[in-house]
């Protein structure tokens, strides 16, 4: 029996095959461009390879697409025919488990699966990522961060991934509001993994709650070997230096860099898709006119109104619908969403709550009718963790919300929801709280004058 770099068996029968599935491991680990050249050379040596084939379909059904759903059936198909016909070692028998569950509509039934795996083999750094990677999905940073801690003590210094594992972990640290912890671990991570861009990342992701945004520019600037190999990965970490340059007020800086890296290459992946929409929404509440850019997403976001596949990568086509005016889109968006929302299951129940409410506000938001935005948004607001990404990307959502209560002149609402942002960002300030504040401020003055 062979073991991967993960110190879990693998029923591979050659040493080429196995380098090649490492190379796979290394390369999902740090987001790198090469992780399907891997895989493919690994299940054209061996197509009897189960878990390769659920490894295809788990990382298709990852890119929120639904062309890729029967992409993943595929792989489902080929990961059965596998297990009929050879004997599976346990990790292997769970993540074909884990494909299936994720296909039947239960994602948490995947992450269930990368757990009891987890169980055999506390150092296999790929089961961990991929549970870290759905949780993420799911909003359930507590469950990101029980999961890596758990694994972390088989992930001592002579492990080859333990710098990986340390950024799950600093990511998740951050999530859950350890923002001291989340930087050390990050760091730490970093200098065993010198090309792990989550790590990276998830110390951003610390500079950007706790309002140092020279710190997270100087960390990106300095840093350029974790994150320039990557996949699309790479053009969000370009977001969050624009964020970070926002924060400072170089607007001008965050809308070149949008040009210039964040939509360099007009792609319609959803992650990046998100990227771009929320911040030219951002850079629009604070006034910049962001011209033309809105029609290149809104193009490739009314492709995607029967997408369905996860909430937060719709409420950002949403977004693009909005930002051009793209009324047939909007309300082909609205009806689908009510239609999922009467549905079963674990994704139609965040499209029943908070979907449709947080879809609705962005509508009014847009269509300038404030008071009913901020209600919509308001109620959406409680479960809003729970649609998946971070609470820095989940932030455009927060500003609309604020910004809705403010024009709609409900001040004591929107300064509790400020209040409680705040809270969450260690009580330090920055750029978007100060403004805020400050025209609920001169708005209290105004009556007494």
């Amino acid at each position: 029996m062979m073991y991967d770099i993960c110190h879990s068996p693998v029923t591979l029968s050659t040493p080429e095959a196995l380098d090649e599935w490492n190379g796979m491991i290394r390369a999902f680990l740090a987001h790198g461009t090469a992780t399907p050249t891997h895989l493919g050379a690994v299940l054209s040596s061996h197509p009897d390879f189960a878990m390769g084939h659920a490894a295809r379909g788990l990382f298709s059904l990852m890119l929120g697409r639904a062309e890729m759903v029967s992409v993943a059936h595929e792989a489902a198909r080929h990961a059965r025919e596998a297990q009929a016909a050879t004997s599976l070692t346990h990790r292997e028998a769970l993540w074909v488990k884990a494909l299936e569950h994720w296909l039947d509509g239960r994602p948490s039934g995947a992450v269930a699966a990368m757990e009891c795996a987890l169980d055999a083999h506390p150092a296999d750094t790929l089961s961990a990522k991929v549970s870290h990677a759905i949780r993420f999905i799911l909003g359930d940073a507590a469950g990101m961060r029980r999961s890596i801690e758990r694994v972390l003590e088989a992930h001592g210094s002579d492990h080859a991934c333990r710098g990986f594992a340390l950024g799950c972990h600093a990511f998740a640290l951050e999530e859950t509001g350890d923002y001291d912890r989340a930087e050390a671990a990050g760091r730490e991570g970093l200098l065993l993994a010198p090309d792990d861009s989550w790590g990276l990342h998830a110390i951003t992701h610390v500079y950007d709650m706790t309002a140092r945004p020279d710190m997270g520019i100087k960390l990106i600037e300095s840093h350029v070997n974790a994150w320039d190999h990557c996949n699309n990965f790479r053009y969000h970490v370009w977001w969050h230096k624009a964020l970070l340059h926002m924060d400072q007020g170089e607007m001008d800086v965050a809308l070149g860099l949008y040009d210039a890296q964040i939509r360099a290459d007009k792609t319609d992946d959803y992650r990046d898709i998100s990227n771009a929409t929320s911040l030219l929404v951002r850079l629009e509440l604070e006034g910049i006119d962001v011209g033309p850019r809105w029609e290149e997403l809104a193009d490739l976001a009314q492709n995607r109104t029967d997408d369905g596949c996860v909430v937060f990568a719709d409420l950002h086509y949403m977004l693009a619908l909005t930002g051009a005016d793209r009324g047939e889109a909007k309300d082909a968006m609205t009806q689908r969403f009510a239609k999922d929302a009467a549905n079963t299951g674990e994704m139609p129940q965040r499209y029943a709550d908070p979907g449709v409410a947080a879809l609705s506000g962005l509508n009014a938001f847009a269509e300038g009718r404030y008071d009913a935005a901020f209600g919509d948004l308001i109620a959406a607001r409680p479960a809003m963790q729970t649609i998946g990404g971070s609470h820095a990307q989940r932030d455009v959502f927060e500003r609309i919300t604020i910004d809705a209560g403010l024009r709609a002149g409900r001040y004591d609402q929107t300064e509790a929801v400020i209040q409680d942002r705040l809270t969450r960002r260690a009580g330090r300030r920055d750029r978007f709280t100060n403004t805020r504040l400050a025209t609920i401020d001169q708005a209290r003055r105004i009556p007494a004058q």
